[in-house]
């Protein structure tokens, strides 16, 4: 609660975290004097922001709906700190796993729907600075995308277990069945498809299409999720009902490890030039993205809520999917390019 405090003592912001935050989210701003004369205040530009705990040394912002400003004001004496704020990219969609983004910055999500659901749009297309387009319709649950070597676009369906090939115009061909509750995608340096079946499977299907079982995992109620890191290392999340989920690794030959346990519902994840993970989850009760470095050292790199998915653009954004919108946040950080 905040508390008055005398007239001549002055704001000073030590330390603000996480570096990012979506609408929703939430900034923890330590220092002295956070709280005015009066009460805590704080805005972002000239929006007000909602002050979730406030203390003379520690505020809790949120971000309110359409804040677009950088700049984080805190007290009376207006102190400034730098924040990188998301932008609203598109809206009314439906992700559940990563967006993907073309050699070109085109975006491209789903609108994937509720098991079973038959939506009039499947795939939208999101050009830069314009309004999302549909691509492809007339399938059911679109789930994971993925481009390969040659930039065509794939997409899965946890309805019929078919992963399909989508052309330009969006026209829907089959490239492998039978890959069960078909969720997240993946392509290695050589061109393989790796699918995750969310019942416990990861599928590796080689360039001539043959089939193999690659990896066994516990089985997740919602969906794998897949990314290629440094090494060649697969990296995949499946949330459970546990808070304490892991991310696995999967080296070459299929052996699977744990390289990090302690997050809550774990799902889309991306790698930057450094080696450094990024996966969208909560960590110590606080939700958006998480970094994990190499080592195995995680902090919370973003908050937000209702964070699904997430890729690099080539401009060092971060492009984010809730379960219902795009958002764009520029970040500074370059992604590792895709395999």
């Amino acid at each position: 609660m905040a508390f008055r405090k005398s007239p001549d003592s002055h704001t000073v912001i030590q330390e603000v975290s996480p570096v990012a935050a979506i609408p929703g989210g939430e900034f923890r701003v330590r220092g002295k004097g956070l709280c005015g004369i009066e009460r805590a205040t704080a805005r972002f530009g000239d929006m007000p922001a909602p002050i979730v705990v406030g203390s003379d040394s520690l505020l809790i912002v949120r971000v309110p709906e359409g804040a677009s400003a950088g700049e984080l004001s805190v007290g009376e004496d207006g102190v400034l700190w730098s924040c990188a704020i998301g932008l609203l990219v598109a809206d009314g969609l439906h992700p559940v796993a990563n967006p993907v983004i073309d050699r070109w910055g085109n975006i491209y999500t789903t609108f994937s729907g509720s098991a079973g659901q038959r939506t009039p749009v499947s795939i939208f297309k999101v050009e830069l600075g314009r309004a999302p387009k549909p691509l492809a319709t007339d399938l059911m649950n679109a789930t994971g995308l993925a481009f390969d070597s040659e930039g065509v676009l794939h997409v899965s369906s946890r309805h019929d277990g078919i992963v399909y090939q989508v052309s330009p115009t969006g026209t829907l061909k089959p490239y492998v069945e039978g890959m069960g509750v078909a969720t997240g995608l993946a392509f290695d340096p050589d061109n393989n498809l790796f699918v995750g079946d969310r019942s416990g499977t990861i599928f590796k299907i080689s360039r001539e299409r043959q089939i193999y079982v690659f990896a066994t995992l516990e089985p997740s109620l919602a969906a794998y999720h897949l990314a290629f890191g440094p090494g060649g290392f697969l990296y995949v999340t499946g949330p459970t009902t546990s808070s304490f989920d892991a991310v696995h690794r999967i080296s070459n030959e299929g052996h699977v490890e744990t390289f990090y346990r302690g997050l809550g519902r774990p799902q889309g994840m991306a790698f930057d030039t450094s080696g450094n993970l990024y996966v969208a989850a909560s960590i110590g009760g606080r939700r958006g993205v998480v970094r994990i470095s190499p080592e195995a050292k995680a902090e919370l790199f973003l908050s937000g809520p209702s964070i699904v998915g997430l890729a690099f653009s080539p401009a060092k954004a971060l492009i984010l999917a809730t379960n219902h919108a795009l958002y764009r946040v520029d970040v500074g950080v370059q992604g590792r390019p895709l395999p």
